[in-house]
């Protein structure tokens, strides 16, 4: 979700009275007013903090430019659920004040590479910090797929696609698919089906640190792999994805009083008397 020109001017005008503010912003229906946008590359060359304004997905783009640095990253939460941007914007003025003040809870997330292979040729590498995802390129067809983990098959499915998700990643489409919670604090992966022809198919959560591969079936139709719904590449029966965890972690902020169950409480609506 974008955040408006006065919403940014707000947090802009806070962070002024601390420190020199850059901005850098998503495409406006009319030009910037009150500061002048720099380019994601020049922001994070030059910030000591990257305060990420919108929704879940502006901060997930937000950590995917952090990678391989140490900057610490807060989220100002514009959009529905938050549950990795979890600072309210209504209140994000106390927040903010706290963390100039260094009063926050640090934590680290790591991220997935996804490495695209043809014809044991690698082509590219992509990361992902919620999840790498082999889907159907056709959406009203399966396709046939086999996975492995640490060199051994586990199985060759039809379905709809895969999702290979990080305990962050499980709270966003895996979580629609059936996959586990897991949290943020353990390290491992997740292989959940999406809409499996088989009803004996269930998730199966694995080490973080053996290597996941991908490739399509015989005959299957081709697919497509994202990662964090972007980057989508075409993949074919001569390629293979090989999903591994990246070494450098991104390092999130959260207020002093951050409790990861009460945002799954709030968020799923658990313990709601009706």
């Amino acid at each position: 979700m974008q955040a408006r020109q006065d919403d940014i001017m707000q947090v802009v005008d806070l962070l002024s009275r601390h420190a020199t503010v850059i901005v850098h912003c998503l495409e406006f229906d009319e030009p910037a007013t009150g500061f002048k946008p720099v380019s994601m590359n020049e922001l994070v060359a030059r910030a000591d903090l990257v305060i990420s304004l919108g929704g879940d997905g502006t901060l997930l783009t937000s950590a995917r430019a952090l990678v391989g640095k140490n900057t610490p990253l807060l989220g100002i939460n514009m959009g529905r659920l938050g549950f990795l941007a979890d600072v309210s914007f209504a209140g994000f003025e106390s927040y903010v004040e706290a963390v100039i003040r260094g009063r926050f809870t640090v934590e680290k997330r790591f991220f997935i590479q996804g490495e695209f292979y043809e014809e044991e040729r690698l082509v590219s590498t992509n990361i992902a910090l919620n999840d790498i995802i082999l889907h159907s390129y056709e959406s009203t067809s399966m396709i046939e797929y086999e996975i492995s983990s640490g060199g051994d098959l586990i199985h060759i499915q039809r379905s709809d696609g895969v999702i290979v998700t990080t305990p962050t990643g499980s709270t966003a489409y895996a979580m629609s698919g059936g996959g586990p919670i897991m949290h943020p604090s353990l390290e491992t992966l997740a292989i959940v089906p999406i809409c499996p022809h088989t009803l004996s198919n269930r998730p199966i959560v694995l080490p973080a640190d053996q290597p996941i591969d991908l490739r399509l079936g015989q005959g299957s139709l081709d697919a497509k792999v994202s990662f964090d719904g972007h980057s989508a590449k075409l993949v074919k029966g001569q390629h293979r994805v090989r999903i591994t965890r990246y070494p450098q972690p991104v390092t999130l902020l959260h207020p002093e009083d951050y409790d990861y169950f009460q945002v799954l409480r709030g968020k799923l609506y658990w313990s709601t008397n009706y």
